[in-house]
This record gives C-alpha cells, sequence and structure tokens, in this order.
C-alpha cells in the first residue's frame, strides 16, 4: 500500500477518506464515514509484526487484561503505551494496527497510515494512537498525523500523538500489571475487606497487614489498584508507605 507523493496534505472533504480493516471474514475497505457500527477493536491488525536478526527495534506481544489477548507492539514505547491503556479502567477494547487510513494528497496520489492502537471506551468513544518520541516527529510524520487527527475529528474519535511516559509513574505501572491477571485477584469477600480498610488514605504495607501475611495480602491489593477500585499516587515510586485509598475517595 504505497504512500506516494510529496506532501501528505489532507483532502479539501473529509468523505474522500476511506478505511481498511481485517476481520475473522477477511478484508474490508469503506468509506470513513461509513464505518460507524465497525468494531474495530474486535478485528485483526492489517499488518504483520516484523521479528529478524539484528533488528533494532523490539517487537512482541502484550497479553491485555482488558481483551483477555495479546496485543503485538513494535518497540517498548508502544509497549508502554499498550499497558497504559490496558491500566484505564474506562477502556474496553484494544487491537495494534488496527486500520489502514487512506487519502489522496494534493498532488492526486494516494496515502496511506495505520496507527499504532485504536482503544474502545465503555460510553462508545474510539480512540486512535499513535506512539512516537516526540524529537523523532519529521515533517512527513507530522502531515500523515495531522491528517490522522482530522479524519477521527471528522468521525468523532479521539486522537492522540504520544511519546515517551514519565519513568516513574511508568515503573509504577509496570509492577501493577504484573498483577493484572484474574488470578490475582481474591474472594469477593477479601476484596471488600481491602476496600473498607483502604477507605481513607493509608500506608499500603501497614494496612494490607490488618487482613494477614502481607505477601499473601499485597497481590490483591495490587490486583486492586491494577483495576482502578484502589487508588495511589503513581506519580511517586510506590514504597510500603504510598498511602492507598478507594477510588471514590482519592
Amino acid at each position: 500500500m504505497g504512500l506516494g507523493g510529496t506532501s501528505d496534505t489532507a483532502p479539501l472533504d473529509v468523505g474522500g477518506f476511506e478505511v481498511g480493516w481485517r476481520d475473522a471474514k477477511g478484508e474490508h475497505r469503506r468509506p470513513l464515514n461509513e464505518t460507524e457500527e465497525v468494531e474495530f477493536e474486535t478485528g485483526l491488525p492489517v499488518r504483520d509484526f516484523p521479528s529478524y536478526r539484528g533488528q533494532r527495534n523490539f517487537p512482541g506481544l502484550y497479553w491485555s487484561a482488558t481483551t483477555g489477548g495479546h496485543v503485538g507492539f513494535e518497540s517498548w514505547l508502544e509497549r508502554d503505551h499498550a499497558m497504559l491503556l490496558d491500566f484505564t479502567p474506562e477502556v474496553t477494547g484494544l487491537l495494534s494496527q488496527p486500520l489502514w487510513l487512506f487519502w489522496q494528497n494534493d498532488k492526486g496520489r494516494v496515502v496511506s497510515h495505520a496507527p499504532d492502537y485504536f482503544a474502545r471506551f465503555e460510553d462508545g468513544r474510539g480512540l486512535l494512537v499513535d506512539c512516537r518520541p516526540l524529537d523523532r516527529v519529521d515533517e512527513r510524520s507530522a502531515a500523515k498525523f495531522a491528517v490522522t487527527r482530522l479524519a477521527c475529528e471528522a468521525v468523532g474519535w479521539g486522537y492522540r500523538v504520544v511519546g515517551m511516559v514519565d519513568p516513574v509513574r511508568m515503573a509504577n505501572v509496570r509492577w501493577l500489571a504484573g498483577y493484572r491477571h484474574p488470578r490475582h485477584a481474591t474472594t469477593a469477600g477479601m476484596a471488600e475487606r481491602l476496600m473498607a480498610v483502604f477507605s481513607v488514605p493509608s500506608p499500603l504495607v501497614g494496612q494490607a497487614s490488618l487482613l494477614g501475611d502481607p505477601i499473601a495480602v499485597l497481590p490483591a491489593v495490587f490486583h486492586l489498584l491494577w483495576a482502578g477500585r484502589l487508588r495511589a499516587d503513581l506519580a511517586k515510586p510506590l514504597t510500603d508507605t504510598t498511602l492507598v485509598s478507594r477510588a471514590e475517595a482519592w
């Protein structure tokens, strides 16, 4: 699917955008304004994630608690943002390389762009995400990102170009992601007891130890923090004395 042209400026008519996507039934392509009912988050990636000897980036698969399946990534940066989307309680669906967006530039050549992620929110909103260190956004990429934003605005989706994440926050989210799997969920009774003891901001380990050996209780606390039922200030390193509380008390 060629990029073509020296200019990637937007078509004058937003109806000129087309979208290509894949699902279990095959490949599809339609005008963007005719895809309102398409559940892009349940489809298949539109392109592969190559892996080869000497590769400078780091592709792989991230297991998503949101989808119960794997989400592809092509760099550690993409992996981190997949994790952050997975960590967002309002996100209900997530797919990497979800679609091709097509348009004609001012030279009449077809331009295409495959954003890194499509996320669906619980209120039905869609979000396209492109991951790129902001100091590595060249003129051509910036033009494509600008057009992608116009396309998203035309259909009521959000759009973000995201770069490096605050390292402390990201380290905390990676730690909590280790407890994202449902196997770390405890019985409903224990979860409710944890919600009760953290009804007001309280020190992480000290309060958890009220319910038993911290080695046994803390995995459940971390799972509830991942799920968003408990909250803490993730802009600071998680420690024994980090204040944790129920989300509604935060």
